[in-house]
């Protein structure tokens, strides 16, 4: 993978795209994990003016400290980039009470923590006239669907979603992510429990792009168990989650009934 000419192209098509939208600008929610890491830092080397969120809701201490630490690094590195450190631990606690306690399933209010981010980013983009970048890869938008609809999958432009999660790491180095978010075991950090991705999906993400790249041009040879699980794993998520990756449908009206 020539990984220095990607960057250039993302970076060019980033600069292009915001050039003909008239807007000034990036907003990304930083994480503390690779995607964001990177996705930030490749908006940033654009030139343009770009604003970097923390934004914990209860979150755990390495995911902060992970994304303070990097936005302090991207502060250093590029002097169009301004950081944000916005709490919205009070904020959720105010809407969970507001919602009735049979609706407050664990999936039903992580889902609304990353609702509330992607509200609080798009407060930053309109006060400020900016895009709102978002941080999904290729196995996580196309593949299993992993991402919350309206949440961080609402954004106006994905700079990586055409690159597997291996290949974000290899940008990760190139760019010269810290150390401690390229080692950092990817989480969507919306749970309390601070649950890693592999032990809610099942398979690491190798393994999704193996299984991904399988069922687009299968091989003759035999499957062995564990590729027989991943599989199937990534068929369950990607059937589930259709309803993320295909456009919203439309009820259209038959000529004859207007």
């Amino acid at each position: 993978m020539k990984t220095q000419k990607i960057i250039d192209h993302i970076v060019q098509w980033l600069d292009v795209y915001l050039d003909k939208s008239g807007l000034t600008g990036f907003v990304i929610g930083v994480s503390g994990g690779i995607d964001s890491a990177v996705t930030s830092c490749l908006c940033a080397k654009t030139g343009k003016p770009v604003l970097a969120l923390n934004m914990p809701i209860y979150q755990a201490k390495d995911q902060v400290s992970r994304s303070l630490a990097h936005i302090e690094w991207l502060k250093k590195k590029f002097d169009n980039v301004k950081g944000y450190d916005v709490d919205l631990s009070t904020v959720f606690d105010q809407i969970k009470d507001s919602f009735p306690y049979h609706i407050q399933d664990g999936m039903t209010m992580a889902n609304t923590r990353s609702r509330l981010r992607m509200l609080t980013l798009y407060a930053f983009a309109s006060s400020q006239k900016m895009l709102v970048a978002g941080t999904g890869n290729k196995v996580e938008d196309f593949g299993v669907g992993f991402y919350t609809k309206y949440g961080d999958g609402g954004v106006d432009l994905s700079p990586i979603a055409d690159l597997m999660k291996t290949q974000v790491y290899a940008l990760g180095k190139d760019l010269g992510i810290i150390e401690e978010i390229l080692t950092a075991a990817p989480t969507d950090g919306l749970w309390e429990d601070n649950r890693t991705d592999e032990s809610q999906i099942g398979a690491t993400y190798a393994e999704l792009e193996w299984a991904m790249q399988y069922l687009d041009s299968p091989p003759k040879d035999p499957l062995n168990e564990r590729q027989k699980k991943v599989v199937s794993i990534y068929k369950k998520f990607h059937i589930a989650n259709k309803h993320k990756m295909d456009p919203i449908p439309v009820c259209r009206i038959p000529e004859n009934l207007r």
